[in-house]
């Protein structure tokens, strides 16, 4: 690895440019879909020079600021499950990863306006489990800043939204079990309960499987996660008792 290769990228005179071209030059393939494995590899390949700017605290905000990450959101958009596109997808997902990976508030500022959630839980839906994996764990970024909280908490509707999903992951969890899926999933419980509204509507939608204690043997060997979840059971259900 080169470690000042995201600057150089920037200052590079038209490397950026031509990294976008080679973005948009698949656009017409995705609909319909008629994606190439040679095309997405292509593609993918410039997303990973992409990531690095996306990654770098002296690239970052320039990143940001040229609002280069809505260049991915087709590829985002996508549902065609074959290779090429899963690929593509997961690909993208790793750019934003890397991007709210800093913890800077202006970056999620800039996400929560670009309509990322509702991409993000799409592909928690319908991706592959590598995917849907990188696609929470952006979800869990946005919730531990604070204004990403106060954004999904706002209204019922994106507070429901983000709460149906988490919890028919973890039932098709049960029958597939995937720790580090799971632990991401968790850690977004967790941290939709510190805003108490939030923690008293999870009442109401709380997984059973999570009441269950289905995932006990599971993690067994991930002490950590255990934690998490006994922390979220006496969160959701002893702290709403000692406040009503």
């Amino acid at each position: 690895m080169v470690p000042d290769l995201a600057p150089i990228l920037w200052y590079s005179f038209g490397t950026i440019a031509a990294l976008l071209q080679e973005i948009v030059s698949i656009y017409p393939y995705l609909f319909p879909p008629k994606l190439k494995t040679h095309q997405s590899d292509r593609v993918c390949n410039a997303l990973a020079l992409l990531q690095c700017v996306a990654s770098h605290r002296n690239t970052r905000t320039l990143f940001m600021n040229a609002h280069i990450p809505l260049y991915l959101y087709p590829f985002l958009n996508t549902v065609t499950k074959s290779r090429p596109f899963e690929y593509l997808r997961l690909t993208s997902l790793g750019v934003i990863g890397a991007f709210v990976k800093m913890d800077d508030s202006e970056v999620i500022n800039f996400l929560l306006s670009t309509e990322i959630i509702p991409l993000c839980l799409r592909i928690m839906e319908i991706g592959s489990e590598l995917s849907k994996t990188v696609a929470t764990f952006i979800v869990q970024k946005i919730l531990l800043d604070d204004i990403g909280l106060s954004y999904i908490c706002a209204t019922a509707a994106r507070f429901h939204a983000i709460s149906s999903v988490l919890s028919n992951m973890v039932q098709q969890l049960v029958n597939q079990p995937s720790q580090r899926l799971l632990k991401h999933i968790i850690r977004c419980y967790l941290r939709l309960a510190d805003n108490p509204r939030a923690r008293e509507a999870l009442i109401s939608c709380f997984p059973d499987a999570f009441k269950m204690e289905t995932f006990v043997s599971f993690l067994k060997d991930d002490p950590t996660t255990s934690q998490w979840l006994q922390q979220l059971l006496d969160t959701v259900f002893l702290n709403n008792e000692v406040t009503q």
